[in-house]
């Protein structure tokens, strides 16, 4: 029921970030000229990012620990820029300090013991090998 709900989350933040970078990316007509550049790579590092979450996402609902690493890591870089944006512009805090929520959650929900029994390997299924011979 965890990991359901991590997922559903995932997904939501992965939509509604790519929305927040592409609003962010929008709003550099409205900065000083120094600043577009700034603002255009955090709008389309978010956009990156949240698509990335986004597509990782439904592995996750299929128990992949590869899905799960991969999650958290793209989730960690989104924090990483949600707070970027949030120290640098003013008309965003509330919107990346939800995001910044959200994704918290989902991090703790994948990694907490509940979560993690989901991405236990089972009994009878094979165990990949880190060597590989003929």
């Amino acid at each position: 029921m965890v990991v359901t709900i991590a997922v559903v989350l995932v997904y939501l933040t992965g939509a509604v970030g790519a929305l927040i970078g592409v609003l962010i990316l929008l709003s550099r007509y409205q900065v000083d000229r120094a600043s577009v550049l700034p603002v255009s790579l955090l709008g389309a590092g978010i956009i990156l990012f949240a698509l990335l979450t986004f597509a990782v996402a439904s592995g996750l609902s299929r128990g992949s620990t590869l899905a799960r690493l991969l999650v958290t890591l793209y989730l960690g870089a989104e924090f990483v820029l949600n707070v970027i944006a949030i120290a640098s512009t003013d008309s965003w805090d509330w919107v990346a300090t939800i995001q910044v929520v959200a994704e918290a959650f989902v991090v703790f929900a994948l990694w907490a013991p509940p979560g993690r029994k989901h991405f236990a390997p089972q009994p009878g299924q094979p165990v990949a090998t880190a060597s590989a011979r003929p």
